[in-house]
């Protein structure tokens, strides 16, 4: 029982999440969650306290699998630390090379972007999601410098910072742009900045 109760909030999550990425979370209601879940209006009160819960809930859905890919890809001891950040990225390129314009979306850039100021709760779940990001790459980063493939001096707490914010900025150009070019270009100059 307790298994279906979160296969059926895990379905309203994502299918939920996939209507929010293409309409935002102001053009998004409630009977469209529904709707796109196919499950009455009540079962998503049943999981759901409100929308900006939802919101929240989809948030930590949608990106606490992706961190856990993130800190693996970061790890991998068959890399060198350097190898392995570049890695994570070329092959975020080549998946969105792979996919249509219409399906480059940024779900925390756009709700951070569109609810950060007037949901505090959502802004600091956003914040906290890629500050975790970021502090996963600054260990790699730590590590690329402890094998010398970064300078000595290198401050990795803002070098990571750097490399997040400019990463959300090229997912930006990504969606309102028509091809792969913005990240082909953060790459380019990730590979330079990534040198002892």
């Amino acid at each position: 029982m307790q298994s279906l109760r979160l296969d059926k909030r895990d379905l309203i999550l994502a299918r939920g999440a996939q209507v929010m990425i293409r309409r935002g979370y102001h053009g998004t209601g409630v009977q469209e969650i529904v709707q796109a879940a196919g499950i009455p209006k009540g079962s998503f009160y049943h999981y759901f306290s409100s929308k900006e819960d939802f919101a929240l809930q989809a948030l930590d859905h949608l990106y606490a699998p992706r961190l856990r890919r993130y800190a693996q890809a970061l790890a991998d001891p068959g890399h060198s630390p350097r190898a392995r950040i570049l890695g994570y990225y070329r092959d975020l390129l080549a998946h969105f090379a792979g996919r249509q314009p219409q399906a480059y979306h940024c779900f925390i850039g756009s709700l951070g972007f569109e609810m950060a100021e007037s949901s505090p709760a959502i802004g600091s779940r956003v914040d906290a999601i890629l500050q975790s990001s970021a502090d996963l790459l600054r260990d790699c980063l730590e590590a690329a410098r402890a094998a010398g493939e970064l300078a000595a001096d290198e401050d990795c707490a803002n070098l990571a910072a750097f490399i997040a914010n400019a990463w959300q900025g090229a997912l930006t150009r990504l969606k309102t742009g028509s091809d792969t070019a913005p990240i082909e270009a953060f790459i380019a100059r990730l590979e330079r900045l990534l040198q002892p």
